[in-house]
């Protein structure tokens, strides 16, 4: 006999397991597009992505570091967008590798991020969203480094 406890556990549990998206794979970049792991310029890692699709610069894609940065052993990179997307890239400028990450992400998915990176020296930091309408849209800083971080 279930009582009223157990059945309130059990229709809570129901329900958070029902609003978990069923889509949880991701695809290896790395593996199916090694060229954008390669590319030594922010503009070949985009195409190595994208392929010829011009981004789109747009108020909907925000990406926020800071103007100058005491050692780029860390550089914070906080960015968002507030469209539909299929996949958001970070690419950077300043490394011998421009592509940091790419994110598949879907409808249900939080588009909101922080993370840190290594810079080597001052460059450029661009966020790419690949939307469901199937175009690119992009923002993009200039940040500068007082002391590399990619020695060690």
């Amino acid at each position: 006999m279930m009582n009223r406890r157990n059945f309130l556990s059990f229709a809570g549990s129901a329900l958070a397991l029902s609003v978990i998206p069923m889509n949880l794979s991701a695809e290896d970049y790395r593996k199916s597009r090694p060229t954008v792991w390669e590319a030594h310029t922010i503009d070949d890692a985009t195409k190595a992505m994208y392929g010829l699709k011009t981004p789109i610069l747009s108020d909907k894609v925000k990406i926020k570091v800071p103007k100058i940065n005491s050692s780029g052993g860390a550089v914070p990179v906080k960015f968002e967008t507030s469209l539909d997307a299929k996949t958001i890239a970070l690419f950077q400028d300043a490394n011998p590798e421009s592509a940091v990450a790419v994110y598949d992400v879907n409808i249900y998915d939080m588009k909101k991020y922080e993370v840190k990176i290594k810079m080597g020296a001052s460059g450029t930091i661009m966020v790419l969203v690949e939307a469901t309408d199937g175009k690119i849209y992009m923002a993009k800083v200039t940040t500068e480094v007082a002391a590399g971080g990619c020695e060690g």
